[in-house]
C-alpha cells in the first residue's frame, strides 16, 4: 500500500479545474501541480486516504513538455523543494500560449460536464506581452515569528521571497522593506495616481496585549488598526471615468483589469440588443459601480438602474461613483435577501421595467447560486450578463438559467491573472423564445 512520501513516476495525462494536472497510477487519478499533460514526471506522494484519488507534489520533470519553461518565479521552479515553493504563480512554468490553451479545456471542460452546455469559448488577453508586473494588489502574510511574504502553495506557511514578479515594480519594491508589529496580513495597493498603500491587517495586536498586562488603559483593537489604513479613498481611472474605492475595498487585481472588464460587459450587453429607454436595470454584487457605469454609459442620462452590494463602504462608494445618473441608485444588501424583498415591494410598473431590463451578475468565486439564478429569472429581465471568476461556479449557474428559461450563446474568457490557473468569464444569456 503506498504511503505519503513514497515517490511514483506519472504520466500526466490532463489539467484539471484548480491548477492541478491528472495522472494515473494503477487506475488511481493522482492530481500533480507544477507539470503539462504530457509529461513524465517523478512525484512525491502527499496524500493517499481517499479511495478515489490521491494528491502528490512534482519532484522532477523526466520527460518535458515542448511547452515547458523556465519558471517566471525562480522561487517556485520544480527544482526548489515543493514545500518551499510559494504560490501564487501555478502556471508560471507554461509558455502563454499554452496558458491560455489550458484554462480554455478547463473552462469547456466545466461548461460540459458541470453545466450539459455545449457553448462556443473563446480566450481574450488584457494586451501584456509576458503576463508579469500585472498584480496592483498584493498580500503578503505574516506569521508569529515575524515572517513576511507569500504562502507556500496549498498551505499556510509564509515563504520569504526576494522579488514578486507578478506585483508592479512599485510594489515589489516597496514589500522588500515591509515590516509588521503583529501576525496577520499585509495588503499592498498601487491605485491610479502610483503610489503604494500599506494596509496592514494583525490578527492580534500586541501593544494592545501587553499594556492589558502590565492593567493600563487598553490600546485600539486590530480591528481600528486595520481600518485606518484601509478605509482611505483612492481614486481608480476606466478611461476618463474616477471611481471612488476605499485602499482596502475590492477592486479588480490586474491594473487592465477594470477597463478590460467593462469592454467585455458592454459588448455582451450589446450583444441581446439595445437598452430600452424606460427600462430598470440590475447590477447584482455591483462593488463600487464599475458596470453599473458601463450600463449608464450605454443608456444615456437618464437610465433607471440599482447597483446591490454587501458592503456600505462599497456601496456609499457606488452612489457616488454613478451621481451623473438621476435615475441610479445604490443599495447595501445581501443580494440573495435583496432579490426576494424587491420582487414583494416593487411596484407593477417597476416590474415591467425590470421584463424590459439587464440585469448583470458578478458574484463572488462560490456563483450565484440556484436561490439568486431562480430570484433573478423569476424577474423575468430581458437579458442577463454574467461575469465569471470560477469556471464550475458559473457552469453550474447557467445550467440553473438553462432550467429556468435562459440561454447562454457563448461564453468569452479572458486572461486576467496570466502565469496562474485563474481566469474570468464572461457570458450574456437572453429569454428563450417557447414555439
Amino acid at each position: 500500500m503506498m504511503q505519503p512520501g513514497d515517490l511514483i513516476d506519472l504520466d500526466i495525462t490532463s489539467v484539471a479545474h484548480g491548477g492541478v494536472f491528472v495522472g494515473r497510477h494503477e487506475g488511481r487519478v493522482v492530481f500533480v501541480p507544477d507539470a503539462i499533460p504530457g509529461e513524465r514526471m517523478r512525484v512525491r506522494l502527499s496524500q493517499t486516504g481517499d479511495k478515489s484519488f490521491w494528491r502528490g507534489e512534482a519532484v522532477e520533470v523526466l520527460d518535458a513538455s515542448p511547452h515547458r519553461r523556465r519558471h517566471v518565479w525562480r522561487a517556485a521552479d520544480i527544482d526548489t523543494p515543493p514545500e518551499l515553493r510559494p504560490g501564487g504563480a501555478d502556471f508560471g512554468h507554461i509558455d502563454l500560449d499554452h496558458q491560455r490553451t489550458l484554462k480554455l479545456e478547463v473552462l469547456g471542460d466545466a461548461l460540459t460536464r458541470m453545466g450539459g452546455l455545449d457553448l462556443p469559448v473563446q480566450m481574450r488577453t488584457a494586451g501584456d506581452d509576458d503576463g508579469l508586473r500585472w498584480r496592483t494588489r498584493v498580500s503578503l502574510h505574516v506569521d508569529d515569528q515575524g515572517r513576511i511574504g507569500p504562502y507556500a502553495a496549498r498551505s499556510h506557511r509564509v515563504i520569504e521571497v526576494d522579488e514578486l514578479p507578478l506585483a508592479t515594480a512599485a510594489i515589489e519594491r516597496v514589500a522588500v522593506d515591509v515590516h509588521a508589529e503583529a501576525a496577520g496580513r499585509i495588503d499592498l495597493v498601487q491605485p491610479a495616481d502610483g503610489r503604494v498603500r500599506i494596509v496592514p491587517r494583525p490578527t492580534q495586536h500586541p501593544a494592545r496585549d501587553r499594556r492589558r498586562r502590565q492593567g493600563a488603559r487598553p490600546a485600539p483593537s486590530a480591528a481600528s488598526h486595520r481600518s485606518a489604513a484601509a478605509r482611505e479613498v483612492i481614486v481608480e481611472r476606466v478611461g476618463d471615468r474616477r471611481f471612488q474605492v476605499d485602499a482596502g475595498g475590492f477592486w479588480q487585481v490586474h491594473h487592465q483589469a477594470a477597463a478590460t472588464l467593462t469592454d467585455l460587459v458592454t459588448d455582451a450587453i450589446r450583444a441581446t440588443g439595445p437598452l430600452q429607454t424606460d427600462a430598470l436595470h440590475l447590477d447584482l454584487y455591483g462593488g463600487v459601480g464599475l458596470f453599473a457605469a458601463a450600463l449608464g454609459a450605454l443608456g444615456g442620462p437618464g437610465t433607471r438602474m440599482i447597483s446591490v452590494e454587501s458592503d456600505a463602504r462599497a456601496t456609499e462608494h457606488a452612489g457616488e461613483n454613478l451621481a451623473e445618473w438621476v435615475g441610479a441608485r445604490a443599495e447595501a444588501g445581501r443580494v440573495d435577501r435583496w432579490l426576494p424583498q424587491l420582487r414583494q415591494t416593487a411596484s407593477e410598473r417597476d416590474l415591467d421595467r425590470l421584463r424590459a431590463g439587464v440585469v448583470i451578475l458578478d458574484p463572488p468565486r462560490s456563483g450565484a447560486g440556484a436561490e439568486v439564478v431562480d430570484a433573478v429569472a423569476a424577474l423575468q429581465p430581458a437579458a442577463v450578463v454574467y461575469v465569471a471568476c470560477d469556471p464550475v461556479a458559473l457552469a453550474r449557474d447557467l445550467k440553473t438559467f438553462r432550467t429556468a428559461g435562459y440561454e447562454a450563446s457563448a461564453v468569452t474568457a479572458v486572461d486576467l491573472f496570466p502565469h496562474s490557473h485563474h481566469v474570468e468569464a464572461v457570458a450574456s444569456l437572453t429569454r428563450r423564445t417557447l414555439a
